[in-house]
């Protein structure tokens, strides 16, 4: 038997589901679609579980942005898309296809 915690986590199968919905998206924008849909989760979980999946191969950086702007931190912020990466395994979620239809129209 292994040590140590399981590599299997809903939250990360959940942000794959809704990757494969969504072809590439940036962490907050995952995380405002995970907490209409799923039950709440902090933000600070989806960004670790995204740093994981992408030492699993579950998702890989699509591409890094900076935007300019005024907030509180400074002038600029960096957003890094995620995609699917090789090991992802979406099921198709009903759910997740059903709420990025309707905010498309």
């Amino acid at each position: 038997m292994k040590k140590g915690r399981p590599v299997k986590s809903e939250i990360r199968q959940n942000v794959v589901e809704i990757l494969h919905f969504i072809p590439k998206a940036y962490g907050y924008e995952i995380y405002k679609v995970y907490v209409a849909i799923f039950p709440k989760v902090t933000l600070r979980s989806i960004y670790y579980h995204l740093k994981k999946g992408i030492s699993l191969g579950e998702f890989v950086v699509n591409k890094i942005e900076k935007e300019k702007g005024d907030y509180s931190w400074g002038g600029e912020a960096e957003k890094i898309y995620y995609a699917l990466g090789p090991n992802a395994k979406p099921t198709g979620n009903d759910r997740v296809k059903e709420y990025v239809e309707s905010k498309k129209q």
